[in-house]
């Protein structure tokens, strides 16, 4: 019987469909899989957190060959290490090469019949002769996959202006677009550098506590907006969501609070 679950491949591999057939998985669990000629790993994760999932696809789904064992986690560290030393040699082809682009990564595929390196540019890189080098030197199947600057945050990590770890690194599986409406909705400082994480693109956080804000927001006054209190008239000069509260200016100079009911 075919059971369909979500794999992301490696670390930072995409994620794909597979069949589980009569194995026993569940979320978080590491798994040995068929792909491209050869075994991979990877892990299963929640279908939501799957963002690229061609579930029209028409291909046969690759089946799940089993549930990591020990010594197949022994091989994934055995395989880290290898990937570092094969980055290090890609940073040098790089070099002698003279290609504009930043190597950020490497992994080894489980079987390590391919080598994936991930890399920056600023345009498109002609890296043909690069993979013929790298080819020759680990007999192996190169693939050079240019990544953007927030994925290369996930992967290199760091703190955040709130002084928590990165979100991409800590926990998100995948990215979510963000968009300026969204600082907006928080009544955040439509400044840049307040509102960019590292990668100096938008800060994930605004994706993924958007609803949580819309929904505390309901029923509130805006920011500016003139209405009546038991006191008289005034104009909203702060709004508070989480205490559903908002601070009014009354024609009169003098300041209320007026609380709204919790959602």
């Amino acid at each position: 019987m075919d059971k369909t679950v979500v794999v992301r491949l490696r670390d930072f591999g995409q994620a794909y469909l597979y069949n589980a057939a009569e194995l026993k998985v569940k979320e978080g669990d590491y798994v040995i899989v068929e792909h491209d000629r050869g075994l991979d790993y990877g892990q299963i994760i929640c279908p939501k957190d799957a963002a690229v999932v061609d579930k029209d696809s028409k291909e046969p789904l690759r089946k799940i060959v089993r549930i990591a064992v020990d010594n197949d986690l022994q091989q994934f560290v055995e395989n880290k290490a290898k990937a570092k030393e094969a980055f290090n040699t890609c940073v040098t082809k790089i070099s002698e090469h003279k290609l504009h682009m930043k190597l950020v990564r490497a992994e080894y595929s489980f079987d390590r019949s391919k080598i994936v390196f991930y890399f920056t540019a600023s345009g498109r890189i002609d890296f043909r002769n690069l993979v013929k080098d790298l080819a020759k030197i680990f007999k192996a199947r190169i693939e050079l996959r240019q990544i953007g600057v927030r994925d290369e945050a996930k992967i290199f990590g760091g703190f955040g202006s709130c002084g928590r770890e990165l979100c991409c690194a800590k926990f998100l599986k995948d990215f979510e677009p963000v968009t300026i409406k969204m600082a907006k909705e928080e009544g955040l400082p439509l400044n840049p550098p307040k509102i960019s994480g590292l990668c100096g693109r938008l800060m994930c956080c605004l994706s993924f506590e958007y609803e949580t804000y819309k929904m505390l927001s309901k029923g509130l006054p805006r920011e500016g907006e003139k209405i009546s209190v038991e006191q008289g008239k005034g104009k909203v000069v702060s709004v508070n969501v989480f205490k559903r509260s908002v601070m009014v200016e009354l024609e009169s100079g003098a300041m209320v609070e007026v609380k709204y009911k919790p959602v």
